[in-house]
């Protein structure tokens, strides 16, 4: 209940009426209202605002501080920066899936991607009258505008939010893949590429010219009581014996883009290059490339030297050049459209699916050695201690001096130059890691989230199948292009929002409330312990880190906390960057491969009147919606490059069913242990069935499942011996058996649940107060 108090309202955003009974009433507001304020009110949920809304003064004011904290310690509320918003609020766009109807009629959808606590959140698609143009149906994907319903609403079952369809993404139909497979009694079977799809069986007059070994799009029939549900073929989509099948799986599996339409193609071919005109002349700055070895497109080149201003003594000025794609690709264009309908590149083993035609992205825009290129230049100075004290965009030509691969930039430093780095290595490579010396001392007081987690690379033989996975080594050179360009990355949000220009930021939130107290949990079962507060930073989780550096739990603890941390996203709305410990952030050095950087190569050629391919007002306006595009496509990306992954190992140990395996546990969940082996990279699954000598119990503060009575077990990082049991190439899995003994696990969780079952066992003889039934 609202308590009557003394104050009067000042500049309250909510209605007069409500207004009116603030000031007659004199009462604080309650729990529910407080929240259904922030709901309503998302631009305007800081503590100073809620409390004008409410007219709270004085001692007032304290008390709806400790009532904010309350609501965020419940996980009712999260605060991002200085805003509070409803724990597991969708964003303003949302990615949605439709998914039904209610009893009127009104389509019904789910967020595509939810985080946080409980269900996903219903949402009532709003269908304006006279609409023109596609109706979105039951499966379609569609961006939307979220705005949340009256809490009463919700709360009897009412959908929680309302949303305004802006696009419907291309609509799939209900056809599958999957490999077409002749058996030896000549029926006809689909061998399924995903893991939870069944098998199917193909009638003859529906084989529709698919042979063995195709990957095919199939539509299932509806399943009959008896024996497997059959299907006709729709499309035969190439053979598995083609050197790309297993991406090419992917890329159909996860609807990638992957064809460009005749009028881009056309379009980039009659591209001419870029001349000098409205451009400085850098071509004679010896401005060097650093890529891997296998790279094709090279789209940022670096210089480095000392500042010669007395009064910067020990500083350096770095300058970092990146392709100036915007030159080429136009608003609007053919080449646009279809740039923002990818979003970005998609990296397989075995190829790449580019954002850009060839002509543009590995070509025109490429910054080749020894060739002309347009660029978008930034010189920055940095102090002795790697503060940046200044920093100014050009729109240039210049000229690679070299192209460099990591390892051969890092041995000429090391003492062992070649041919190529031999004449450059006093002019230009030995100032380049002087600098980024310099960087580095600003990187380590800015205290950036430091997790030490290895990336495998495959590598493929001719036929394109495994030949091994390697760890490659992190080496400086590494390490002296990443801050570079995250430095590059920050002068440029830093420039568009001090000229007020429209930008992608891209943002990095905190770990919610909900994962902070997870984590917390957890580290106490290790004798850790994580600061309590909303306003974590990242030294906290490195002080975790640095204290478990070289332990037996150092995996484990790594791995936990990167699963505790946030999403990175785009979006125009600045929350900061948390992993990185910025305040703002937008990337700006890899327009080749992201539209994202290619948003802000834009808004800064309009910001400071670099000529032509300037941001567009119409571009602006639809930021939200780009925003949450090409978040949605790199997630898209990032699935289907881990289940290439997947497939390409499984298939390459389909040959070794029954050998054993040094494997690591990478999940636990109340089904079983997923185990990881870290020669390959590649997941597996040990069912908790398959256990053997106990009952065991899921225990998710640990991450482990553990003996009922002996209360050893298994958790999350353990090291363990497997034998691989079956495997399905095609879907990506594989299923393991355990060959280590369980170890002992804290005793703390097993004396709960044994206290636990004792009081289950109790209820079942005696009443809910003792009284014997």
């Amino acid at each position: 209940m609202a308590r009557r108090i003394s104050g009067r309202s000042h500049g309250d955003p909510r209605s007069a009426d409500t207004r009116a009974k603030l000031v007659k009433d004199d009462y604080r507001p309650s729990r529910d209202e407080i929240l259904r304020y922030i709901a309503e009110n998302p631009d305007r949920s800081g503590k100073r605002e809620i409390a004008k809304a409410f007219a709270l003064r004085g001692e007032d004011r304290i008390w709806l501080k400790d009532l904010l904290r309350d609501l965020q310690d419940e996980g009712l509320l999260t605060k991002e920066r200085k805003r509070l918003t409803r724990a597991g609020a969708l964003p303003h766009v949302a990615v949605l899936d439709i998914v039904g109807r209610d009893a009127d009629g009104v389509l019904l959808a789910n967020p595509s991607e939810y985080t946080g606590p409980g269900s996903p959140p219903v949402i009532a698609i709003r269908m304006p009258r006279g609409a023109s143009g596609p109706v979105p149906g039951i499966g379609d994907r569609v961006l939307a505008k979220t705005f949340p319903t009256d809490d009463a609403s919700a709360v009897y079952g009412g959908p929680a939010y309302t949303g305004r369809v802006m696009k419907i993404f291309e609509r799939r139909s209900e056809a599958v893949l999957g490999v077409f497979r002749v058996l030896k009694d000549g029926t006809f079977r689909i061998e399924p590429v995903e893991r939870r799809q069944p098998e199917l069986i193909v009638d003859k007059e529906f084989q529709n010219g698919a042979k063995n070994g195709d990957l095919v799009e199939v539509e299932p029939a509806r399943a009959s009581r008896y024996g497997l549900p059959r299907a006709k073929v729709l499309a035969v989509l190439g053979s598995l014996t083609s050197e790309k099948a297993i991406s090419m799986i992917a890329i159909h599996a996860h609807d990638i883009p992957h064809i460009f339409p005749a009028d881009v193609i056309g379009e980039a071919d009659a591209m001419k290059p870029a001349t000098l005109a409205g451009r400085e002349d850098w071509r004679d700055l010896p401005l060097i490339t650093i890529d891997p070895a296998d790279a094709k497109d090279h789209d940022d080149a670096v210089f480095a030297a000392p500042d010669t201003d007395e009064k910067n003594s020990g500083g350096v000025i770095v300058t970092v050049a990146i392709a100036d794609v915007a030159a080429y690709v136009r608003f609007g264009t053919p080449l646009d459209r279809e740039a923002l309908k990818r979003g970005n590149s998609v990296y397989f083993p075995d190829r790449v699916v580019p954002m850009l035609p060839e002509r543009i992205s590995n070509d025109l825009c490429s910054l080749r050695e020894g060739e002309d290129r347009p660029a978008i230049a930034v010189r920055m100075t940095f102090s002795a201690e790697g503060r940046k004290l200044r920093h100014a965009f050009h729109r240039v030509m210049m000229k690679s001096a070299a192209k460099l691969a990591y390892p051969q930039a890092q041995a000429a430093i090391d003492g062992a130059p070649d041919d190529k780095t031999g004449p450059i290595l006093d002019r230009v490579l030995k100032p380049l890691w002087d600098a980024y010396a310099v960087l580095k001392r600003g990187r380590d007081s800015r205290q950036p989230l430091e997790l030490e987690l290895p990336e495998r690379k495959i590598l493929l033989k001719p036929d394109r199948t495994v030949d091994r996975v390697v760890v490659p080594e992190r080496l400086d050179a590494h390490k002296l292009i990443e801050e570079f360009m995250i430095q590059a990355n920050v002068a440029a949000a830093e420039t568009l929002e001090g000229k007020k220009e429209p930008l992608v930021y891209r943002i990095h939130d905190a770990p919610s409330l909900a994962k902070q107290e997870s984590l917390r949990e957890f580290l106490h079962t290790l004798g850790l312990s994580l600061a309590r507060g909303t306003q974590m930073r990242p030294g906290q989780f490195n002080g975790i880190l640095e204290r478990v550096r070289g332990a037996d739990n150092e995996a484990l603890v790594n791995e936990v906390v990167l699963r505790s941390q946030s999403q990175a996203e785009y979006s125009p709305k600045n929350i900061g960057h948390f992993g990185l410990n910025l305040r703002r952030y937008a990337h700006f050095t890899s327009p080749i491969r992201r539209y994202a950087d290619l948003i802000v190569h834009r808004g800064l050629i309009a910001a400071l009147g670099l000529g032509p391919g300037g941001l567009t007002q119409q571009e602006a306006d639809r930021l939200e919606e780009v925003g949450a595009l090409i978040s949605a496509t790199e997630r898209r990306a990032m699935a289907a490059e881990r289940d290439t992954v997947d497939r390409l190992i499984a298939a390459y140990l389909a040959e070794r069913i029954n050998d054993t395996f040094d494997a690591r546990i990478s999940g636990v969940t109340k089904a079983g242990l997923f185990v990881q082996l870290p020669q390959y990279g590649a997941d597996g699954f040990i069912p908790v069935s398959s256990l053997d000598g106990d009952y065991y119990i899921y225990d998710e503060t640990a991450r482990s499942l553990f003996g009922e009575r002996t209360g050893k077990g298994y958790q999350l990082a353990d090291r363990v011996e497997v034998r691989l049991l079956e495997v399905a190439p095609m879907a990506g899995a594989m299923r393991f058996e355990m060959l280590s003994d369980p170890k002992p696990l804290p005793g703390s969780r097993r004396s709960f649940y044994k206290a636990k079952g004792r009081a289950r066992a109790s209820q079942s003889r005696f009443g809910p107060r003792g009284r014997r039934r």
